[in-house]
């Protein structure tokens, strides 16, 4: 099972992972947890991966499907803290090009919180 903290805000989760090493085994447990989370509460996710200093390439193509669910739900995803091997592992995949990622935690709390507002305006970001 997957070790992580999860901070509730107003329109969004906050999801700490509290491991150093994601293994292709935990995709899974994310995938639930996350479907878990949303089922009693459907947010927006900031994924703090800060101490995360490996995964394997089945984690990083989890993060990809979830981000896809996100957004097809009108819903954000930022993903911040990457370890330089973390954003490497996102970076061979092509997801920088495609998932929100920030240096910071305070810095993804902005990016939910802009996509929210656009969503309220009528803008198409999804």
């Amino acid at each position: 099972m997957i070790k992580f903290k999860i901070d509730t805000k107003e329109i969004f989760h906050v999801i700490s992972i509290e491991e150093t090493n994601l293994t292709a085994n935990m995709a899974e447990d994310l995938m639930e947890l996350v479907a878990k989370k949303q089922e009693e509460e459907n947010k927006s996710l900031v994924f703090n991966l800060e101490g995360v200093f490996s995964m394997d390439d089945k984690i990083a193509v989890a993060f990809q499907s979830l981000h896809e669910t996100c957004y097809a739900n009108h819903l954000s995803m930022v993903v911040c803290g990457l370890s330089p091997a973390v954003k490497s592992k996102f970076q061979e995949h092509y997801l920088s090009d495609t998932i929100n990622i920030t240096p910071t935690e305070s810095e993804a709390w902005d990016i939910v919180q802009m996509e929210e507002i656009e969503r309220e305006l009528g803008l198409d970001i999804d």
